[in-house]
């Protein structure tokens, strides 16, 4: 058996993101998003973490932008948000994670960035509930999570999307949003669209 090439850094917990899009987010399947632009942020809730011999566990990091297409046409602007407890060398790999260069989803999402702001040191109040979470980083953010509602009866739907090929998430849970707005370097209020929560695991090669 050939010896294990030593992982440089990994990361393992839960994701809340909400965007623009109507309920489900055409662009989990490949479509363009619902209004022809697309305007959205992922918070990484980190349970277990290390980069190289830094650790991360118990952070939270939230990129945040606005791109004038679908997020594949490029030319957005982002915005950083780190947890402030992050001690200076967790700073620095949360910067070095999403700047692209180790892989992960960030190595993707790098790239269709023309902007991104200096990072902004906030903190995070945070309750992991599912489809009930709520996020709220500083000023900056505010992501309350609630049922999608038959629009009938006003019943509770409980939809989920599986995808195998995704680079942030592979199974979620979807949502709406009550209540989300950024209002740092990018700024929006796209409360009552789509939202999901889902766990995540990356790992990369070793750290430069």
């Amino acid at each position: 058996m050939a010896p294990q090439i030593p992982t440089g850094w990994h990361l393992k917990g839960t994701v809340t993101l909400a965007c623009n899009c109507d309920y489900g987010c055409p662009c989990n399947f490949n479509a363009r998003p619902t209004q022809g632009h697309c305007e959205a942020e992922w918070t990484w809730h980190v349970a277990e973490g290390r980069y190289a011999d830094t650790p991360l566990d118990g952070l939270h990091f939230t990129l945040a932008a606005d791109w004038p297409g679908a997020i594949h046409e490029g030319n957005g602007v982002g915005s950083l948000l780190i947890d402030h407890r992050a001690d200076p060398a967790q700073r620095q790999a949360i910067l070095a994670l999403v700047d692209g260069q180790v892989g992960g989803p960030w190595a993707i999402l790098s790239k269709t960035l023309t902007t991104v702001h200096p990072p902004a040191f906030v903190p995070y109040d945070v309750t992991l509930t599912g489809i009930h979470s709520r996020v709220r980083a500083g000023r900056s953010l505010e992501l309350e999570l609630q049922p999608i509602r038959n629009p009938v009866t006003g019943a509770e739907v409980h939809p989920r999307i599986l995808l195998p090929e995704g680079f942030v998430w592979k199974e979620g849970a979807i949502a709406a949003s009550k209540i989300f707005r950024v209002s740092d370097g990018v700024q929006y209020d796209h409360s009552g669209k789509y939202a999901a929560v889902a766990p995540f695991e990356y790992a990369g090669p070793p750290a430069p």
